[in-house]
Order: structure tokens, then sequence, then C-alpha cells
């Protein structure tokens, strides 16, 4: 391997840049660079020379056009094994360029802008960066190619080590980088200038692109292998963990359905889930009292749960949480009473997520994927309609509301018991609903007399209605469509209950 002689710079994140260019220039290294890039350098007393000095073209088109010349594309592409290369380079005046440190334009900032324009979005594709970075790293053998700060110091401490080289399999590993970021890169480009002017919600096509950002140690069962994919700093795949053991691929499911329900509601909120499916939720006016009337609902499927909560943990919360079993916790933050009252819970895997909006649910099958816009129908006492004799009271309005949005978050078939700001029983994922009823039923602490019933479709007969008023059920809230809608608002009417109609089904699968 050769020494590293000559160094091209053009960075849009400059953390670090100084100081690994000082070093660089230290080794020996020549250093040439871009509008902002040399700017801070010459600052900075480091000795460099602009790009335009090297091609003898200004930078131009308010700096659209400044790195694109054969001398600097000559000088990365160049194979110095190849007699012909260098050849024709020496007899062009171009001289190699042995390292290229680039990172691109900051194009997925500016897209997720609220109202960022066209025109912006355009100014913001960076032309020469994805090139200069192909280049470097189609000619790997010859030429490192560094992308992110956080790989300056390795870098340093290698070249230190070896005389001012880099290994072969530093440079491969250093290319590899490269096309995994030009492949993001594009896709966020293609995908957000899709969006100018689409009428279908649904792209034409799915580019599922997601950086490893751990390996777990198995997948649903320990026979399988598995890894989590995403976005640093994006809903649960990106949330940063404070405290625990590491994260199993069941957590993480789980985590998802308890942050997701929890995220349906305004006041705070508690979501314990088991398995997916919500064994207890609440909605009150504090945090801790969401807690105790979640855990409540279902003590003993709570015990080793996953939690979702949609405020801060505060320390009285904490308490409560810390008196039983639970696997993990996803939350927006944590106090710092919190943290070191859960921190007695060392296994106890805590989880700091920032909010995210995903437009689109997709889901992989064998051969292909299914992706559907997200579920955000709201319901209103204004967009339900009254279907029976008697309306629902002011009293059970809140409940149903609040079951309606649980039941979204239950694996069909779906029943959900509750009270307002609480559930009291769910039933989840059974083959006919009735039996859903049953298991709701079934699954109950806490009195059941005076309950609402949420169903996330249609009661295809009158025996699910009939079955839940024998527990105390009084009021129901569903989306109707059933050819039997009559036999089932008669079956209401002769028990005196109430029973409105949503018109929009909640499947889950």
């Amino acid at each position: 391997m050769a020494k590293i002689s000559r160094v091209l710079l053009s960075v849009t994140d400059k953390t670090g840049i100084l100081e690994f260019a000082s070093a660089l220039a230290g080794m020996g290294a020549e250093l040439i660079s871009t509008g902002g890039t040399a700017r801070l350098l010459r600052d900075a007393g480091v000795p460099v020379a602009d790009v335009s000095d090297v091609t003898g073209f200004p930078e131009m088109l308010d700096g659209r056009v400044k790195t694109m010349h054969p001398k600097i594309a000559g000088g990365i592409l160049a194979m110095r094994a190849n007699p012909e290369h260098m050849a024709a380079i020496q007899a062009h005046g171009i001289a190699p360029i042995d390292m290229v440190v680039v990172n691109l334009y900051r194009f997925e900032e500016v897209a997720a802008k609220a109202g960022a324009t066209l025109a912006e979005l355009i100014e913001n594709i960076d032309i020469g960066g994805p090139t200069m970075l192909r280049a470097a790293a189609k000619n790997y053998q010859d030429v490192a190619v560094v992308t992110a700060p956080e790989d300056y110091p390795a870098i340093l401490e290698e070249m230190r080590a070896r005389g001012g080289e880099l290994s072969l399999d530093t440079k491969w590993r250093l290319a590899k980088k490269v096309f995994h970021i030009t492949a993001d890169y594009d896709s966020a480009i293609s995908a957000r200038l899709e969006q100018v002017e689409r009428v279908n919600p649904l792209p034409g096509d799915i580019d599922i692109r997601a950086t490893k950002l751990m390996d777990l140690r198995y997948g649903e069962n320990p026979h399988q292998s598995a890894a989590l994919y995403g976005r640093p700093g994006r809903g649960i795949a990106g949330a940063a963990q404070l405290q625990g053991k590491e994260l199993s691929y069941n957590n993480l499911v789980d985590l998802d359905a308890a942050w997701q329900l929890a995220g349906e509601f305004e006041r705070p909120a508690v979501a314990i889930v088991k398995h997916t499916n919500p064994c207890g939720c609440a909605e009150q006016d504090t945090l801790v009292e969401a807690y105790r009337r979640a855990f409540e609902a279902d003590p003993v499927s709570a015990f080793g749960g996953v939690i979702g909560i949609n405020r801060p943990i505060d320390e009285e919360t904490a308490r409560e949480i810390a008196k039983t079993f639970i696997e993990a916790i996803a939350a927006p933050d944590y106090s710092p009473e919190a943290l070191a009252i859960l921190a007695g819970k060392k296994n106890l895997r805590l989880m700091r997520v920032a909010s995210t909006t995903d437009p689109l649910v997709v889901k992989s099958i064998s051969g292909g994927y299914l992706a559907q816009t997200a579920d955000s129908a709201k319901l209103s006492r204004a967009s339900v309609m009254v279907k029976t004799r008697r309306a629902p009271t002011e009293a059970e309005w809140p409940a149903l509301e609040f079951a309606w949005k649980v039941a979204k978050h239950v694996k069909s078939n779906a029943i959900v018991y509750a009270r307002t700001g609480q559930t009291v029983g769910v039933g989840a994922g059974q083959m006919s609903r009735v039996d859903s009823v049953k298991l709701g039923a079934m699954k109950a602490v806490l009195p059941l007399a005076g309950t609402v019933v949420a169903s996330d479709a249609f009661f295809p007969f009158a025996d699910g209605v009939e079955e839940a008023v024998k527990h105390g059920a009084t009021a129901f809230i569903q989306p109707g469509g059933s050819v039997r809608d009559d036999e089932v608002l008669a079956a209401a009417d002769r028990l005196g209950v109430a029973m409105v109609f949503t018109s929009v089904r909640h499947f889950r699968h």
C-alpha cells in the first residue's frame, strides 16, 4: 500500500474536519478542498489548496460546479497498477488523489421541513459529492474514501501505525460504506420527489432501505436469526436505550404496539401490552393514576409485560412501576428521579422514544410486500350514528370513545370492555366474534356491570351482543355493515342497550 500523500476534502458536516485535516497535513499530506471547507481550514492556519487552483476553473453556477473536472476525476479514478492509466494522467498533468473525504448535502433534513418547496429540494440534491464518493469507492485499492466524522479517529490511528498508509481491508470497508450511503441518498430523493403533486397516497414503487442498527440474540424463537433495521432517532427502531438487558425481537414488537396505543390519547395514558395485545390501558388526569388503572385491569397479564407511556415518566409513576416485574418501557423521557428509581430494576429496558409519523405501513409476505396508509381514522360523536332506540348516556359516550381507540390496537377479532378511561376486559384474536366477547369477559378482574363494548368489526349475529349484555355491558360501538344488522339492533333494543355505528372498521392482523 502507498502512503496517502494527496487528500481531497469537501464536507457538509464539518464536525471534526479541522482536527482531521490538521493531522493529515501533519503527516505530510497535501490538502485540496472546496468552498466552505477550504475557508475553514485556511482560517485555522491549515495549508490547503483550492480545487479551482488544481482544475484551473473557478467554482461556478452558484457552487453547482466545483469538482466535476478531469483533473479531479482522473486523479481519483486512475489505477496505479495500470501503466496506461498512469501515462494518461501524467500526459495531462493530473496528480493522483489518495484519499477523498466527502459527506453530502443534507437533502433529508431539507425534505423533512414543513413547506419545503420543489426549488429547495432540487437545490439540495448533491451532484459532485456522490460522484466523487462513487469514483473513490470504485478505485478503493488506491483511494481511501471517508464519509463520516466518527471514522476519523480510527483512520488517523491506523495511518500513524502504518507510516501514513491504510490497509486494503480498511479501504474496502470504507468503500462498501459509500454504496450504502449513495443508495440511501438516491432513495431519499426519489421518495421525496415522488410526493410532489402526487394524488395517489401509495407510491409507484417501494424502495425499502434501512441501516442495520443492531443484531438481536435471536428472532421470535431461539433457532431464528434476527436484526433490527431502521433510522436512528425515529420511533421504536431508533429509540435510545437508557438501561437494561439487550432487546429481543419480541420486546421490540411489543414496545411498538404499546407505544402506538399510548400515542392515541391526549391526556396522560399508559398501555400495558403482552404479545402485541393490550392487557390494560388507561387515560387519566395524572400519569400515575393512568398506570394504576391500566395495571389493575389485568395485573396477572401485566406481570412481565411491556409498557407504552405518552408522557415523560415522573417519580411517583416510576415508584408504582417498580413494584412489579416489567420487561420494557417506551416513553418520551424520564425524570432524573424516575431514572434513579428504575435503575434498581437493572434488567428493565428503558427506551426513550421520539415521536414519528410513518405514512405507510409495510408488511412482508412470501414474494413481496403489502403496503397501506396508516389507520388514522378519528372518531367524534358527530361522525357516528345512534342506531338503537336508546342513545348512549353522557356517562357512556366517553367510555365508548375510549374503548374504540383501544380496539384499534387489538388483534382481530377484537372486543374491548371499558369504562371511561380504563379497559376492563380485552378479547383478542379469536376466530369468532362471540368467542372474543366471552374471552374479554373471562379476562376481566374488575366488575363488568355498566361497561361499554367496542368491536373492531361488525357483529355478524346477535349472539355477541347478547353474551356481552349477560356480563353487564350497557352500550356498544361497532362499524355496522352486517347483513344481519337489523337482527343485531333488534336484540339491542330488546335488551335495552345503546348501540352506535361508526362506518369505520379497525381490523388489525
